[in-house]
């Protein structure tokens, strides 16, 4: 595959009740726009991914850096997943852009589905894929800060042992960026991981939503994504096979394809 051509800047956006907010955002390609929402795995995991969106169509890619992951800031009143997606709202307001495609993997779908429920003209349509953020009592997702790396690895993918990390043999810096990530999970998330009162508020958003999940995910359950896609109205649920919680990375081009339909059909409605 060819490599898109990326630029990586910082835009500080400003948000009523949390002020400037410095957010590093990476921008792949020019085309139909796209936001893309990483998961707690950090940008890269995304990254390829942004690569891939323009292969089939000229697409713009935005892939920004949650506050706090990857070494970035983090302003202290910034401290929810709907307050980001508040900052990412001024984002797409402060660069002018209109008929977005909001796509958004794990925290990313969490984030992407408050950005719907915002309600912005400038986003034409949500892809929540394996979203975290809702509580279903009969279908609980794992305590991700009890888990080992190995523990999340063997729920999260349908084959684990190519995406295994060996903590013992990465650099120090790695490990200290992944404890940054972590913190900042913590504060946006809170313990539990998820938001009691997400679910009752979804049947509030009014644009179109597809939610898609790998069909071997056991971080975030199938029942999760049904749940989405019953509460949303007119949302659609796909589940893809041989896929976990990042089908970005395990199945991209079935994700891909997806997508891209998504996004002509929302451009076009």
């Amino acid at each position: 595959m060819t490599t898109v051509a990326s630029t990586t800047a910082i835009v500080t956006v400003t948000v009523d009740g949390i002020g400037a907010v410095p957010v590093t955002v990476t921008e792949h390609g020019g085309g139909r726009p796209f936001l893309l929402l990483h998961g707690g795995a950090g940008p890269q995991s995304v990254a390829g991914f942004a690569d891939l969106l323009g292969t089939r169509e000229p697409a713009r890619v935005l892939v920004p850096t949650h506050p706090g992951f990857g070494g970035t800031p983090r302003p202290a009143g910034l401290d929810s997943f709907s307050a980001l997606a508040r900052v990412y709202a001024g984002l797409l307001d402060q660069l002018g852009l209109t008929g977005v495609t909001v796509i958004g993997n794990s925290i990313g779908g969490w984030i992407a589905a408050e950005i719907a429920l915002l309600g912005s003209p400038r986003v034409s349509g949500v892809v929540l894929v394996d979203a975290a953020g809702l509580v279903l009592r009969d279908h609980p997702a794992p305590d991700f800060f009890s888990l080992t790396m190995d523990q999340v690895a063997d729920l999260s993918y349908y084959r684990p042992d190519a995406f295994r990390l060996d903590l013992d043999h990465l650099p120090d810096q790695q490990k200290a960026m992944m404890a940054g990530n972590r913190a900042a999970l913590g504060v946006y998330g809170g313990p539990a991981m998820a938001d009691p009162g997400l679910l009752e508020r979804l049947p509030a958003i009014a644009i179109p939503v597809l939610a898609i999940w790998g069909e071997a995910d056991r971080m975030i359950p199938v029942e999760h994504g049904r749940a989405y896609a019953r509460a949303i109205p007119g949302a659609r649920f796909l589940l893809i096979p041989e896929a976990g919680h990042l089908p970005q990375l395990e199945t991209p081009d079935r994700l891909l394809a997806v997508v891209w339909d998504f996004a002509q059909t929302t451009a076009a409605s």
